[in-house]
């Protein structure tokens, strides 16, 4: 009898890491819509900032932004938006692109239907009061989706939206931000969206890399558009 439940309880394990690494495919989910990069010739790119908004910091990514007249998407967190509305609005009015990511940031792949429709409709409700029209794109917390999230997404008609360079992920923490600008240099592609977190402390190296960021793949010939901008690129 133990080594039946042994048996078992292992089967189960096994089973819930191989979800589990099923959801943290960035270019792939078990059923719905997923955009990881747009296929297209032209030289296009989307930036793309997760979290926040923060009062401490996203005004300097405004300021920089509006410095090098480029124009973003910012996937916030309901949460932080209603308790930041006038940050909100100041990035709708500079022109940008709000997107949802949730209300609390919390890991979405085992949650309840009725919890993944609040996260979802409650941020979408604070987006709405800030200003922002048209669609409003998705963005999973972590990168993590399986099977009520993709359920609710695909029921609405809204693609789950991921990135094709997570720059941070892949730069080590001791290396700098010359490092991390070299590294998207070398890697960006037409069509990528890039995953970028400056919203806290953690990510000065980001704010001191976006400037140089912009300027380089500018100097390389790329644009920059918003996500829905790009999703629509020919």
């Amino acid at each position: 009898m133990l080594r039946k439940l042994l048996i078992i309880a292992i089967f189960l394990i096994s089973i819930f890491w191989c979800l589990w690494q099923v959801s943290r495919i960035e270019s792939f989910q078990l059923f719905g819509m997923l955009i990881s990069e747009i296929d297209t010739d032209k030289p296009v790119i989307a930036l793309t900032f997760d979290d926040g908004p923060t009062r401490k910091y996203t005004p300097d990514i405004l300021e920089t932004l509006a410095e090098q007249k480029v124009q973003a998407t910012f996937f916030v967190n309901g949460q932080a938006l209603a308790k930041n509305p006038d940050i909100g609005a100041q990035i709708v009015s500079d022109g940008h692109e709000l997107a949802n990511h949730s209300y609390t940031h919390k890991r979405m792949v085992f949650m309840p239907p009725w919890r993944v429709r609040r996260e979802i409709e409650d941020t979408d409700a604070e987006i709405r009061k800030a200003g922002h029209k048209g669609t409003i794109h998705f963005r999973p917390p972590y990168g993590k989706k399986l099977f009520m999230l993709p359920l609710y997404l695909s029921r609405h008609n809204r693609p789950t939206i991921m990135w094709s360079m997570a720059p941070e992920e892949n730069v080590p923490a001791d290396q700098d931000a010359e490092a991390l600008t070299a590294y998207i240099l070398h890697h960006a592609s037409p069509g990528d969206i890039i995953l970028l977190h400056p919203m806290f402390s953690t990510g000065q190296r980001t704010r001191d890399a976006l400037s140089d960021i912009i300027v380089e793949l500018r100097a390389a010939g790329f644009q920059f558009a918003k996500l829905s901008e790009l999703i629509n690129t020919p």
